[in-house]
């Protein structure tokens, strides 16, 4: 019946509804793609996206919903689920990621649920229409089945970097050649089972569940689970661009086909609203997405400090340091004589109740106070953008990784998990963009990276990083590649190309 009523007729106005895996990163992802399809089709396409409540509490406390909507238009509409954990002051850090994949799975594959409702009509309400197309993110293995049985095509959106996808898609290849589980305590070995990166992948470099790799632990079942599943879908959207990945796109396209490179994707969308202004239309700047309150005075202390002369320090939403580890990057980024803009999201650090605990000796608060500011969030893009930066201490989320590209600022890659050890590794090895530090949290080592990013091998990096940005900025513009990509997607899903899926995996 469901797939009957999606396929009644060609004239059922399109519908997508976006699916993004409910944390900081698919999420602002995700938006910025339902910003571009509805600008590119100019409303001709409805857009519903499905957040969990807990994400849409904080996107509603720190960027007001009117404001947002209008933003959007009257073709676009957020609906909401639970993502199974309860109460908002329950914690929902990367720890938690299996236990919301899997809460979500069941209710996407109930019969009768909230979320399979929305994923049929897009809405349990009045504003119900059929579904077109959905549009989930890569990590949700469960949807080839659930588009099926539903009778709509499917696109998977992978928010993580092509470069770590790729190797989660090779985790039965790793297993096969014998790599997986490691074949004694070597992390620098090579990896030789993950076709076009046999010449610098590490051990070290893989995502850190494979260190003590247990194939009955249920992150690792969901990542297999991807890899099962993953080539089921009618098409797959990846936030790169081809001058950046193409050797590895080109191994994977047999894995997906129907592949559609629109990165980057928040360049790709500025890029578009810049068009818009040009043209005369009406493009209202974009706000942010974030999750948590933005700190701007820090774009104000900027503004005092010397160009490239700030390293901007920031391990993104979901990663976590310890005691210990707060400690000894203090010491370091002080001990370096840089400048710094240090982003300390509340509760990052997981054994610290009171900053009173930490044993910061005054020469330490001083160097701080001179040359320093200390926030708990802050505008990323616009921070990056900013003519004060001279390089980027990241843990090498996608996102920070292309935002850093992008702007032409170097890195120092500290990763936690998921992709970023692997695009750590290519930004130091493949790339030549900065530094990997992963690994490592000494002082020592810290300032001597710090040194060498913003001092010593400064002009190394900076030619690197500027000639990427160039190509990803060619990359969006008319006639790019990443361009006509997006444009080709936006017409598959408006003119309904996307097959209908007829087997499930």
């Amino acid at each position: 019946m469901e797939k009957l009523l999606n396929n009644i007729s060609n004239e059922v106005t399109p519908h997508v509804v976006i699916f993004p895996l409910p944390i900081q990163g698919p999420v602002n992802c995700m938006l910025k793609l339902a910003e571009l399809i509805l600008s590119l089709s100019r409303g001709t396409i409805s857009v519903t996206f499905i957040n969990s409540e807990f994400i849409q509490h904080l996107l509603d406390l720190h960027s007001p919903a009117p404001a947002r909507l209008s933003r959007f238009g009257p073709s676009f509409g957020f609906e909401t689920v639970s993502d199974g954990l309860g109460p908002y002051e329950n914690p929902r850090g990367g720890q938690q990621l299996a236990n919301i994949t899997n809460y979500l799975g069941d209710q996407a594959q109930a019969t009768v649920s909230r979320l399979r409702e929305l994923l049929v009509y897009g809405s349990a309400g009045p504003r119900r229409k059929p579904v077109t197309c959905i549009i989930a993110d890569g990590f949700f293995w469960f949807m080839p089945d659930v588009a099926k049985e539903i009778g709509v095509p499917l696109v998977y959106f992978e928010t993580v970097s092509p470069c770590g996808l790729w190797t989660y898609l090779c985790l039965p290849k790793m297993l096969q050649a014998g790599d997986l589980p490691f074949p004694g305590d070597d992390l620098d070995a090579l990896v030789t089972s993950v076709p076009g990166m046999e010449t610098y992948l590490r051990r070290r470099d893989l995502a850190s569940f494979c260190r003590d790799y247990d194939p009955n632990d249920q992150v690792i079942q969901l990542f297999l689970k991807e890899a099962q599943y993953y080539s089921s879908a009618q098409g797959h959207i990846l936030n790169t661009f081809d001058d950046l990945e193409g050797e590895l796109l080109s191994h994977m396209r047999p894995f997906s086909p129907n592949m559609y490179t629109v990165g980057p994707l928040h360049l790709n969308l500025m890029t578009r609203l810049e068009q818009k202004q040009s043209d005369n239309v009406d493009s209202p700047l974009s706000f942010s997405n974030n999750i948590w309150q933005e700190d701007r005075s820090c774009l104000t202390w900027l503004d005092a400090q010397p160009s490239k002369s700030v390293l901007f320090v920031s391990i993104g939403s979901l990663a976590f340091m310890t005691k210990d580890q707060l400690v000894e990057f203090w010491h370091g980024l002080v001990n370096s004589g840089m400048r710094f803009l240090w982003v300390r999201r509340p509760n990052s650090v997981i054994d610290i109740v009171d900053e009173d605990q930490l044993d910061i000796s005054d020469e330490v608060l001083a160097g701080t106070k001179e040359r320093a500011l200390i926030v708990s969030w802050v505008p990323q893009e616009a921070v990056l953008k900013h003519r004060a930066i001279g390089g980027f201490l990241t843990h090498s989320g996608w996102n920070s990784t292309l935002e850093s590209i992008v702007e032409g600022v170097p890195m120092i890659c500290w990763p936690f998990f998921v992709d970023q050890q692997v695009n750590s590794r290519l930004v130091s090895e493949v790339w030549k963009m900065g530094l990997d530090m992963k690994d490592n949290c000494n002082r020592v080592v810290i300032e001597t990276m710090v040194k060498d990013l913003m001092g010593a091998r400064k002009e190394e990096f900076l030619k690197k990083v500027d000639c990427m940005a160039k190509l990803a900025a060619q990359a969006v513009g008319p006639g790019g590649s990443s361009y006509n990509q997006l444009n080709r997607l936006i017409d598959d899903i408006k003119f309904k190309r996307l097959a209908i899926p007829s087997n499930a995996h």
